[in-house]
């Protein structure tokens, strides 16, 4: 199902969960895009790379992730498919919120994560320290 539109009520919402988040590296990508707000994502088990994070599909019960949902457009969905490697880094999912509204995500493969640490919180709260120089960089 691919979801776009011209008005506002029928742009699709887009939930990010690392670099693209509101003080993050990378958030200047979603300048063209409106806040949401913070909400929760079933589903997903999130994993640290370093640099940013990777969820991935997780059918354990109570496996979420935490991230912001933004309202976006068809071209900034393609030009961020750009930015995130998509479909050969990440694909872009569609996943269904709690209240049931769709929400697309990128997502990793379980074999891309096999040997990277598991965030148990589901909350990612920026780069390793180890690639952390104290400015904003593009991963």
């Amino acid at each position: 199902m691919e979801l776009s539109g011209n008005g506002a009520d029928s742009d699709p919402l887009l939930f990010v969960y690392g670099s693209l988040k509101r003080g993050m590296a990378n958030h200047g990508q979603l300048q063209q895009a409106a806040w949401v707000g913070r909400t929760r994502l079933d589903g997903l088990a999130l994993y640290d790379l370093g640099p940013f994070p990777m969820a991935i599909a997780c059918s354990e019960p109570g496996s979420a992730i935490e991230g912001e949902l933004y309202r976006v457009n068809a071209a900034l969905l393609e030009q961020l498919d750009r930015f995130e490697g998509a479909p050969r880094l990440y694909q872009r999912e569609l996943h269904r919120l709690n209240s049931g509204e769709a929400v697309w995500v990128y997502v990793g493969r379980a074999r891309q994560v096999r040997h990277m640490k598991r965030l148990s919180s589901g909350c990612w709260k920026g780069p390793a320290a180890a690639f952390s120089s104290g400015r904003p960089a593009r991963y």
